[in-house]
């Protein structure tokens, strides 16, 4: 990981504590994304920190990053997947936080 590069933990809570499902999840600009097999690895090349996705998670990804809200990820993947909305609603904030936190996605509001 690159030293001096790296976000001030208050700016990370900050961002944090303001996402919400109504709002929109872009990847930011200076990321690199590469699947295989299903699984993908996302590179920020600022940081030269990865983040790894599983299968499952490289859906989660591609849903998030094209659709109009949060929420409306979180009904395309309800049909999708037999599993119970609330913990479908637990594992989409875990992984855009820790998208945020590795500064792979940036949060819009509509």
């Amino acid at each position: 990981m690159a030293h001096g590069l790296l976000e001030p933990v208050d700016q990370v809570a900050r961002r944090l504590m303001a996402f919400s499902f109504s709002n929109r999840v872009r990847p930011t600009e200076n990321i690199l994304i590469r699947e295989l097999e299903g699984e993908s690895v996302i590179l920020n090349l600022d940081t030269e920190s990865y983040f790894g996705l599983d299968d499952i998670g490289t859906r989660m990804w591609s849903v998030l990053t094209t659709t109009d809200s949060v929420q409306d990820s979180h009904r395309l993947l309800a049909k999708e997947y037999d599993v119970p909305e609330e913990q479908l609603r637990v594992d989409l904030r875990v992984l855009i936080e820790g998208l945020i936190e590795h500064g792979l996605v940036k949060i819009e509001d509509l």
